[in-house]
């Protein structure tokens, strides 16, 4: 039987280009990650409205 391990230390932003597409994984409040899979297109427009809403 597996260890219950505490979710905690999930790491930190990453991105990284896996195949044809970009998977950004992102850690979220009381543990785990959000992990999303972009095409180059969606990471690009993803950037844009980031950049936009950043100032």
């Amino acid at each position: 039987m597996a260890a219950m391990k505490p979710r905690t230390g999930d790491g930190p932003l990453e991105a990284a280009k896996e195949g044809r597409g970009i998977v950004v994984r992102i850690p979220i409040e009381g543990g785990g990650r959000l992990v999303v899979e972009l095409t180059p297109d969606e990471a690009s427009a993803l950037g844009e409205e980031l950049r936009g809403v950043t100032g």
